[in-house]
C-alpha cells in the first residue's frame, strides 16, 4: 500500500472533487434519460463512440486540473497520447465520460473518472455519476468515500450467492466454480462498476480484457481504500502510465473473498 497521503493530495482532493462535480454539471445538458443525446455523435477507430460531450469534458478537465499540477503529464481518452508522460513522476489519468455508449443512449450508468498516478499507483481517485448523484473519492491511505460518507467492505458480510456483474462469458466462467450467483445488469460504465464494489453494491465486478488506465485507475483506489482489491486472475495489481495503457482480464472483490475469486476464475 501507497504511503498515507501526502500534503500533495490533500490539498488537490477539493479542487478535484469541485472539477467533476463541474463536469459533470457540463455534460448533464447533452444527455437524455431514456433516449438518443444531444450531442453530435461519431465513432473512433470504426466503433468506438464519442460525442461532443466527451470533447468537451476532456477539453475543460483538461485545462483545470494542468492548471492545479503543472509538472504532471496527462492520460485521457479522448486526447492523443503524448509519451512525454511516462518521463513525469505525476500523470493525471481521466476518462470524461466513462460509458460513452450509455450517455449517449440515455443510460443512466455513465460517470466522470479522474485518477492523479505516482510511480505506477493511483494518489488520488474520484468517480463521479451525476445522474446518480454520487461521487466516489479515495486517497491513499486515507481511506474511500461516497458523497462523504465512509466506505468500508472489508469485513462485510456477503450474501449468498454473491452478486457479480460483468461480461457474461465471465460471469459464465465464474458460476461454473461457485456455484449459483446473482447475476446483476452489467454496468456500461467500467469505473462505476468498480466503484459500486468498493461500497458493497455488488460482490464481485467482472472486468473483459483490453480496459485502459483511464476506466479503472480512480476506482481501482476507491477499492483498495474500501477494503477491497483490483488484481488479474493471477492476483497481480495493475500498473498504470506505461507505454501501452492496457490491461487484461481482472476482477474486483473485496479483500477476504479474493482468493475465492481467483481461483474460481483460473481453474
Amino acid at each position: 500500500m501507497l504511503a498515507p497521503s501526502s500534503d500533495l493530495t490533500l490539498s488537490l482532493s477539493q479542487a478535484v472533487r469541485e472539477a467533476a462535480y463541474e463536469a459533470g454539471a457540463l455534460a448533464l445538458p447533452f444527455f437524455r434519460g431514456g433516449a438518443q443525446t444531444s450531442a453530435r455523435l461519431w465513432f473512433k477507430g470504426g466503433h468506438s463512440p464519442v460525442t461532443e460531450a466527451d470533447i468537451a469534458l476532456d477539453t475543460f478537465l483538461k485545462g483545470r486540473l494542468t492548471n492545479l499540477l503543472p509538472e504532471a503529464g496527462w492520460l485521457s481518452e479522448e486526447t492523443t497520447d503524448d509519451p512525454a508522460r511516462l518521463e513525469r513522476r505525476f500523470v493525471w489519468i481521466v476518462d470524461p465520460i466513462d460509458g460513452t455508449r450509455a450517455f449517449a443512449s440515455g443510460h443512466p450508468d455513465w460517470s466522470i473518472s479522474i485518477a492523479l498516478v505516482a510511480e505506477g499507483r493511483p494518489l488520488l481517485g474520484v468517480v463521479h455519476a451525476p445522474i446518480h448523484d454520487r461521487l466516489y473519492e479515495a486517497q491513499a491511505g486515507s481511506g474511500a468515500a461516497c458523497n462523504g460518507q465512509r466506505l468500508s467492505v472489508g469485513d462485510a458480510k456477503h450474501p449468498d450467492p454473491l452478486r457479480v456483474a460483468g461480461p457474461q462469458p465471465l460471469i459464465d466462467r465464474l458460476s461454473r466454480q461457485i456455484g449459483p450467483i446473482e447475476h446483476l445488469p452489467k454496468v456500461p460504465s467500467l469505473a462505476l462498476r468498480l466503484a459500486r464494489v468498493a461500497e458493497g453494491a455488488i460482490d464481485v465486478g467482472l472486468v473483459s480484457k483490453d480496459s485502459h488506465d483511464w476506466d479503472i485507475a480512480a476506482a481501482d483506489l476507491i477499492l483498495q481504500e474500501a477494503g477491497a482489491v483490483l488484481t488479474d486472475f493471477e492476483g497481480a495489481s495493475p500498473v498504470y502510465n506505461k507505454a501501452q495503457p492496457r490491461h487484461g482480464e481482472m476482477v474486483a472483490v473485496a479483500s477476504r473473498l479474493h482468493p475465492r475469486a481467483i481461483g474460481a476464475m483460473r481453474a
